[in-house]
């Protein structure tokens, strides 16, 4: 894929990986539309980055999504690349009971289903690019869950094996099916574990995984694990029981908290 002169939109792009992809792809002479659930973080990414088209929209809502379809099948049918960044992850305790039948399942309608809706939508609109390609941001979780956020790694695993199927699907059309999986990432998505949940792991930095996700991206490899979660993978291949009963230490905290 080309790195510079596409036109790029980017989900979840207000903070954190979205936003870092962003910044980059600026630099790289693209044009870029970031879309977030949040007015205000939008209006600070656009403050400092006049440049960045900015477009509050939900993913978790499908009446939102086509309204953006509209909006940039009209002002920017140029679109060749989709990035489906949005995601939201939260520690769930599944003996607890006290969530709503909406906050329990809130990370597949906005991880999951968001993805799955944008991809409906925009499709069509990429096929007609030579250079277009659609990315889906899953996570090293999705290959073996840590569970004390159980939905969200449903999501991520689902994500995963809908990737691969998409992949397939589209191997007749222009499109280029990318996963990028990270692992656990300096962002403010770490911000609610306890410092005894991340033991073990070491958050890669947001600038050096963004750039692993760049290089892979420039040579086509169409699923890009970088740092830790390459290691997630081949241990939930090699060792799942070990690095499975690793991951599930955290429980013991939750359950005494």
């Amino acid at each position: 894929m080309k790195l510079s002169e596409n036109t790029i939109l980017i989900t979840g792009g207000s903070s954190g990986i979205g936003l870092e992809m962003a910044k980059e792809f600026l630099k790289r002479n693209n044009k870029v539309i970031i879309t977030g659930r949040n007015a205000e973080k939008l209006q600070k990414v656009k403050d400092e980055f006049e440049e960045i088209i900015t477009i509050k929209s939900d993913v978790g809502n499908p009446e939102d999504i086509k309204k953006l379809y509209q909006q940039v099948e009209k002002e920017f049918p140029e679109l060749n690349i989709l990035i489906n960044n949005a995601g939201i992850m939260c520690t769930i305790n599944l003996q607890d009971h006290k969530l709503s039948d909406s906050d329990l399942t809130k990370e597949l309608d906005i991880n999951l289903k968001g993805t799955i809706w944008m991809n409906d939508a925009f499709l069509p609109l990429l096929k007609g690019k030579k250079n277009a390609a659609t990315v889906t941001v899953s996570s090293g979780l999705a290959f073996v869950p840590l569970p004390i956020t159980p939905v969200y790694c449903a999501s991520k695993a689902a994500l995963h094996s809908y990737t691969l199927s998409l992949r397939v699907q589209l191997k007749n059309t222009s499109i280029k099916v990318f996963e990028l999986a990270p692992p656990a990432t300096d962002t403010e998505l770490l911000s609610q574990f306890h410092a005894d949940d991340m033991k073990g792991s070491t958050p890669m930095p947001l600038k050096d995984m963004v750039a692993v996700f760049l290089k892979g991206f420039s040579k086509d490899k169409y699923e890009i694990c970088p740092g830790q979660a390459s290691q997630l993978k081949f241990m939930s291949r090699f060792f799942p029981d070990f690095i499975f009963k690793v991951l599930s230490k955290p429980v013991d905290r939750m359950h005494s908290a």
